[in-house]
Parts: C-alpha cells; structure tokens; sequence
C-alpha cells in the first residue's frame, strides 16, 4: 500500500489537492485532506447539512462513483489568521445539460498537528452567468 500523502503547506495548497482529488475522482486522497475531528460538514449544492466523516465519505462516494467532477476553482477570495482560513471560490463546471455552471463555493480550513486540513465544504448553486474578475486567482 502507498504511503498517504501529507499536504502540511499552506491552505491554499490543500485547497488545490481537494479540488485535484475531485477531479480524478480519489475519494482516499480527498478524505485524507479533512480535519480528523468529527466535527466536520459539508454541503452540497441543494443537499442537506452533513456533519461527521461518515455523512461525508459517503456522500462523496455516491458522487465520484461515476468519475472525476472536471471542476475549476477561481476567483479566490481569503481571510485567513494563524490557525483558520475561509476560501470563497467561483467554482466553473459543467451543467447536465453541457452547459457551463458555476457554483459558490465556501471552504474553510483549521491548522492541525498535520497542517491545514478542511473543516468545512459548502457549495451552492450561484444565479446568473459566472461572475467576470479580471483580478481572478486561477488555482489550477
């Protein structure tokens, strides 16, 4: 069995092996980047609130069953302080039409003894064509 990857840079960094792991569909490697606390929740755009490592695993599971989710983070918007640090994202896709989407994304991060790990994944669906920035922070 590999050894398991350790991301202990910065949050940014993380946040890039998350959406890196979404889109080759490694569910090992995208539960590897969550906080080990139970604490844990994510939401997925029009889904419940999932709170613990089980709801999650599970839920992603469910979704990468059927491959990667071909999904380009932009417009990084961070506030961050020594121990936390709250992403805002664009996240651009496409829609079951073909269509292109885009989705809001809120990802926050807490620094462990094994570096910056997720907390928290929040995605809502946004209204109206994506939001242009010509300031945008491409993170892949």
């Amino acid at each position: 069995m590999p050894a398991k990857k350790t991301h202990n840079g910065s949050a940014a960094e993380t946040e890039a092996a998350f959406y890196d792991a979404l889109n080759r569909a490694d569910l090992e490697a995208l539960m590897a980047l969550w906080a080990e606390d139970d604490e844990i929740v994510c939401v997925h755009p029009g889904g419940p609130r999932l709170i613990g490592h089980a709801a999650i695993r599970n839920s992603w599971a469910a979704i990468l069953e059927h491959g990667g989710l071909h999904i380009m983070p932009s417009q990084l918007h961070e506030t961050h302080t020594l121990m936390s640090s709250v992403h805002t994202v664009v996240e651009g896709s496409t829609a079951a039409t073909g269509e292109p989407a885009h989705l809001l994304a809120t990802n926050v991060y807490a620094k462990t003894p094994r570096g910056w790990r997720i907390v928290l994944h929040h995605v809502s669906i946004a209204p109206g064509p994506a939001p242009v920035d010509t300031h945008s922070q491409i993170l892949h």
